[in-house]
C-alpha cells in the first residue's frame, strides 16, 4: 500500500498526519510504529487520522510512536486543526471531537488556539500533583530544570507502582520571573522526553496557577513557545486555551 502523509510540527513535537475523510487507510500497531520511527520510517512523535464525524467538522484520532491509541494530544491537536485548514475542511475556527470529546479551535495572527477540556481536580501528591487535561499528568516543580536528567527522572515516576500499569506524562517545571515557566516533558508512549507536550504544558500552567500565576502563562519549551491561558474557580479550570504555531514541514509518500 502506497500511503500520502503529511508532516506537521508544534514547538518541535512532530506528528505523521494522514488525510483519511475517505475511511479507507486502516493501519495496525506495527504499521503505525513503522511511520513513526525515526530511524526506518518518517519519524514522529505520534500519528493521526483527520477522519469525518456527523456533527463534527472532523474527527481526530490520534496513535502513540509505540503504535497505540492513545489520549489527548494538545500539540497534535493544534497541527490537526492547522492540517484541516490546508484541506479546506474549516476556514478560522473548528469543532471536532477526540479522544477527550469535543473541541473548539481557531487560527489568528498564525497562531492556533485550542480549547482543552475543563479541569475539576488537582490531586496533591508528595512534592508533586496530578491532574488530566486530556492526558494523565503528573507536575513537579525543580530547580536547575536545562541539567536535569528528564529522562531518567521522568522513566522512574512513570514506571513507579502508581502508575507503571496505566502510565502518565510527567512534567519537570521550573518557576520563571515575569508569569513565565519552563517545562520539560517526558512522555509515556513516546518513552521519552519530546520537544514539546500541549497537554502538559496546561497541567503545569494550571498547577503553577496554585502559586499565583495568573492567566495567561507563557512558556517556554525546548522546541519554542507556548502559552495558556484559563478561568481558574477554586480548584476547577474552565476556558482553558492552548495557544501556539503549527506547520506543515513536508508531504511525501511511502509504502508500506
Amino acid at each position: 500500500m502506497k500511503l500520502t502523509f503529511y508532516k506537521y510540527q508544534g514547538t518541535g513535537n512532530d506528528f505523521v498526519v494522514l488525510d483519511n475523510r475517505s475511511g479507507d487507510i486502516s493501519l495496525t500497531q506495527e504499521q503505525v510504529a513503522f511511520l513513526c520511527d525515526r530511524r526506518k520510517g518518517v519519524g514522529a512523535d505520534g500519528l493521526m487520522l483527520l477522519q469525518l464525524k456527523e456533527g463534527y467538522d472532523f474527527e481526530m484520532v490520534y496513535y502513540n510512536a509505540d503504535g497505540r491509541p492513545s489520549s489527548m494530544c494538545g500539540n497534535g491537536g493544534r497541527c490537526l486543526v492547522a492540517f484541516a485548514q490546508f484541506l479546506g475542511v474549516v476556514q478560522e475556527e473548528a469543532y471536532f471531537i477526540a479522544s477527550d470529546g469535543p473541541h473548539q479551535a481557531y487560527l489568528k495572527d498564525g497562531l492556533v488556539h485550542l480549547q482543552m477540556i475543563d479541569v475539576h481536580h488537582v490531586e496533591e501528591l508528595e512534592n508533586a500533583c496530578f491532574l488530566n487535561t486530556g492526558s494523565p499528568h503528573y507536575v513537579q516543580q525543580v530547580s536547575g530544570l536545562q541539567e536535569l536528567d528528564v529522562f531518567a527522572e521522568g522513566r522512574a515516576v512513570r514506571y513507579s507502582d502508581r502508575f507503571k500499569a496505566e502510565g502518565t506524562n510527567v512534567n519537570f517545571v521550573e518557576h520563571l520571573p515575569e508569569n513565565r515557566l519552563f517545562v520539560r516533558t517526558y512522555e509515556r508512549g513516546v518513552e521519552d522526553e519530546t520537544f514539546s507536550c500541549g497537554t502538559g504544558v496546561t497541567a503545569a500552567a494550571l498547577a503553577a496557577s496554585r502559586s499565583g500565576y495568573q492567566s495567561p502563562v507563557n512558556i517556554k519549551v525546548l522546541g519554542g513557545q507556548l502559552q495558556v491561558s484559563f478561568e481558574k474557580d477554586g480548584n476547577s479550570f474552565k476556558n482553558v486555551f492552548l495557544i501556539g504555531p503549527a506547520e506543515q514541514v513536508f508531504k511525501g509518500e511511502i509504502s508500506l
